[in-house]
């Protein structure tokens, strides 16, 4: 059993120090684990030794800096031996939507020679079924003198996966308060990693095998996206039918068992943008509901360009344009699979002649993606705004707050509905 005591829990080596790994590396500091995070970047290395945040997330700032005074949190970039192994690296798409488990592999490769048995190895990227399967098959083939077991009086190494389930922007609280899915191996490997999550997580740790808690996983964004995609495709129809979608949308929750969301100009994000995909290459047969909602939510990017591209037209070929918000949801600076992102990549390239105010509050610079034009302006909210035609893709609050009153005389597209 663990202890809980300060000081008292082992060690942990969060392989991989991104928005998940090192929020979770903070939280197992500050609940008695003495941790070391591993990542490839130098930058990311030296700003978490120096105690300094390397991306945006509200309320972590402070923990993080206090883990890593208090010696509990330290960062490198090899593999040191430890008692726990959690890794949180990424899995993007490769071929046909398929998961990408290179990264993976790289971080076990890391973690294979420092195992001497009894560790506890913990995947936590989001991942198609049978990834921790393949996590373990690929440690095993390079240590066959352990086993998953204990088979032929072999050391054992336990493998479970613990799927992350929190919100960018509210991590630091969902990281300890939101119910958690643990899958293993084996029963064994499921009880020891409840355990661990069990020292900082105050909702439910439900124990299951490794291939539903993967499953569950894709499950809950799958639904997510299936909902949204509900919305977007409603704002084709209602564009089409020159009907408010977001009056249409309020009226039709009236109903006291409807709760449609709200559309956008796409769904991004390292999740839902992803993980039903994960369903579709693993069953393409019976997967149409979920593959057609990706198709729809991936869809509407374009569907936004044409817009602006309309208003351009009629605000004539000298008009520039304001992008405002490149981040996935509104108030971070995350930009993974973000419609915003990919919708002021396609305008700018395609109009090399038209300049484009582009604003985004939470970043420092502009992605070299977009930084490389030389017809692109990183620009304040209030001097963006001073473009003919106004584009909202994200609704971070200083888009929100800007004086309507500014925006009487141009041509406005407003993807999320916050201008209404």
């Amino acid at each position: 059993m663990v202890e809980t005591a300060s000081g008292s829990n082992g060690t942990v080596t969060v392989v991989g120090l991104g928005y998940i790994g090192l929020p979770t590396a903070v939280v197992l500091a500050d609940n008695g684990w003495q941790v070391t995070g591993v990542d490839i970047s130098d930058r990311t290395v030296e700003m978490v030794n120096r105690g300094e945040l390397p991306f945006v997330e509200e309320g972590m700032d402070v923990a993080l800096a206090e883990a890593v005074r208090s010696g509990r949190l330290k960062a490198r970039k090899d593999t040191p031996k430890s008692d726990i192994f959690i890794v949180s690296v990424p899995t993007p798409f490769k071929g046909d939507h398929e998961a990408d488990l290179s990264y993976i592999d790289a971080a076990v490769d890391g973690i294979a020679p420092q195992l001497v048995g009894d560790e506890l190895i913990v995947l936590e990227s989001t991942s198609p079924p049978g990834a921790t399967e393949h996590m373990a098959d690929r440690v095993l083939a390079a240590r066959p003198d352990l086993s998953a077991d204990g088979s032929n009086g072999r050391p054992v190494i336990h493998f479970a996966h613990a799927p992350e389930r929190v919100l960018p922007g509210r991590i630091m609280i969902e990281m300890t308060a939101n119910d958690r899915v643990i899958g293993g191996l084996t029963p064994e490997a499921g009880i020891k990693a409840k355990e661990v999550y069990e020292t900082f997580c105050n909702g439910e740790v439900s124990v299951t095998d490794a291939k539903t808690a993967e499953m569950a996983k894709l499950t809950e964004n799958a639904f997510r996206d299936v909902n949204i995609a509900f919305a977007n495709e409603l704002s084709l129809i209602a564009d089409k039918m020159g009907i408010d979608v977001w009056e249409l949308i309020e009226l039709a929750n009236k109903h006291p068992r409807v709760n449609i969301l709200s559309p956008g100009p796409g769904v991004g994000g390292h999740c839902i943008a992803v993980d039903p995909w994960f369903i579709v290459s693993s069953d393409r047969e019976n997967s149409n509901l979920v593959r057609t909602a990706r198709e729809v939510n991936d869809g509407k990017p374009a569907w936004v360009i044409s817009k602006v591209e309309e208003a351009m037209k009629t605000a004539g070929p000298e008009a520039s344009v304001a992008l405002l918000g490149l981040a996935f949801k509104p108030n971070i600076d995350d930009l993974r699979e973000s419609p915003a992102m990919n919708i002021a990549i396609d305008l700018v390239s395609a109009h090399p002649d038209r300049t484009f105010y582009i604003s985004e509050p939470f970043i420092e610079e502009l992605p070299a993606k977009l930084a490389n034009f030389k017809n692109v302006v990183f620009a304040s909210p209030e001097d963006a705004i001073k473009a003919e035609v106004v584009v909202l893709l994200v609704d971070h609050d200083p888009f929100i707050d800007l004086d309507q009153s500014l925006f009487s005389s141009k041509f406005v597209i407003d993807t999320r509905g916050v201008w209404r």
